[in-house]
């Protein structure tokens, strides 16, 4: 009887492996799309997670670049692939600010995705140039409450996530501090060391050398807890505005539809790959916080984000060309 019991124990696993015709996940190379061009944040995050996901999967996960359009162009390439787990995106707030920006988009973006894992975040610093006339938070909103219209921001272009978590911060803190939009992230930061702009939101990376220089002064820091690589410098929701955040978050979705166990999997990878000390390391040199949180933690913030934005491009009469 008992083996009687293996043989047609053999023969139903056989039978479910030939019903199903599916090899266990993964059984081939993974493609991790990244929205922007090679050297920023998302995609150094992506490239540092790419091996560490292959460790437990066993097979090659491929980063791809495939910029343009805001991260609409990688963004629609995932919502129409295959859901199989095989194509990936890592993706950042474009996600939920860009359907506030664009009327046709050719994704839904609350319907069109199944979320993994928010695998990091970049914190923006407000920061000034040395002529700014004040030295902190307080004195920066005091200064603008009494000179209306004379302050200047800059930002990397309209609907840029400085753009919007600048407009957001001014908002909650009634504050009329004009916006001067670049071509990009660069001549903006050159422009505020210059003096040309008097505030900024910036990102630890790139700030850094520029504040350890005394080329720029770091008034705060737009994450709910202070950075322990600036530890004097306060948050924002601290310096009298609680609840403020302006954080560049980095996390990795897939086309809806994507099977749940298969879900599953690639939010353990993401979670492993953070408790590395070597990858937690490496973010941690570039001001890059390691999170790690899975699937539902992940939808709560992209549900939270879509409203706001919408709400706050729609008072703020933000458009793009």
């Amino acid at each position: 009887m008992r083996r009687i019991a293996i043989v047609l124990g053999v023969l139903a696993a056989a039978l479910g492996a030939a019903t199903t015709g599916r090899a266990a996940y993964p059984d081939r190379p993974i493609r991790l799309m990244i929205p922007f061009p090679p050297g920023g944040a998302v995609d150094v995050v992506g490239r540092l997670l790419a091996p560490e996901l292959a460790k437990p999967f066993g097979v090659p996960v491929v980063v791809e670049n495939k910029a343009g359009a805001g991260g609409t162009i990688a963004t629609e390439a995932t919502a129409k692939a295959a859901p199989d787990g095989y194509t990936l995106l890592l993706t950042a707030p474009n996600h939920t600010i860009n359907p506030a920006l664009y009327r046709n988009l050719p994704y839904d973006t609350a319907t069109a995705f199944a979320p993994i894992a928010l695998v990091a975040e970049v914190p923006e610093l407000l920061v000034a140039p040395p002529s700014a006339p004040f030295d902190d938070f307080a004195g920066f909103v005091a200064y603008a409450r009494a000179h209306p219209g004379e302050l200047n921001y800059g930002s990397a272009g309209n609907g840029t996530l400085p753009h919007v978590t600048m407009e957001l911060l001014l908002r909650r803190l009634h504050l009329d501090v004009v916006h001067v939009a670049y071509k990009g992230a660069a001549p903006a930061l050159a422009d505020l060391v210059a003096g040309h702009v008097q505030l900024k939101l910036d990102t630890y990376a790139t700030s850094a050398p520029l504040i350890a220089a005394g080329r720029l002064k770091a008034l705060a820091i737009a994450s709910q807890a202070r950075s322990p690589l600036l530890p004097t410098l306060p948050t924002i929701a601290e310096s009298g505005l609680p609840g403020y955040e302006g954080v560049l978050w980095i996390g990795m979705i897939a086309p809806a539809g994507t099977p749940p166990p298969v879900i599953a999997a690639l939010a353990d990878a993401c979670r492993a790959a953070v408790r590395s000390p070597e990858f937690r390391a490496r973010l941690s040199a570039d001001g890059i916080d390691p999170v790690g949180s899975g699937p539902d933690a992940f939808a709560a913030l992209i549900a939270r984000e879509l409203p706001q934005w919408r709400a706050l491009v729609h008072d703020a009469h933000i458009t793009v060309q």
